[in-house]
């Protein structure tokens, strides 16, 4: 359950950092109205609260690993807004990123 449970969390950051700049990125580059930046900003907020949701006590851990889910759902958020295509480096890159994501948050530790 604590894995499911951190990997949901996981997305659900995600979705929420992503999604916000990407909304601060539309009101900016693409011309879209400035309540799009707000909404995106917003969204900032929400992922800085969903990371602290984590079962994992450490902060360096968790913002770490995360780090290798930004980079897998940035390129998936490019594919499914923006019609990004990602080539074989880009997939491959990403799916080291996800295993380093599963050692550092995963593996069994010895306690202490």
């Amino acid at each position: 359950m604590t894995i499911t449970r951190s990997i949901l969390l996981f997305v659900l950051a995600a979705v929420a950092e992503i999604g916000g700049a990407w909304l601060v990125w539309q009101s900016v580059r693409e011309d879209r109205a400035w309540w799009w930046a707000g909404l995106g900003l917003i969204a900032l907020g929400i992922y800085g609260f969903v990371a602290t949701l984590q079962p994992d006590a450490h902060f360096g851990r968790i913002l770490a690993a995360y780090g290798g889910v930004f980079v897998a759902g940035s390129l998936a958020w490019g594919m499914v807004f923006d019609g990004f295509r990602p080539d074989r480096w880009d997939v491959l890159g990403s799916g080291i990123c996800l295993l380093g994501v599963a050692v550092i948050m995963f593996v069994p530790r010895s306690p202490g």
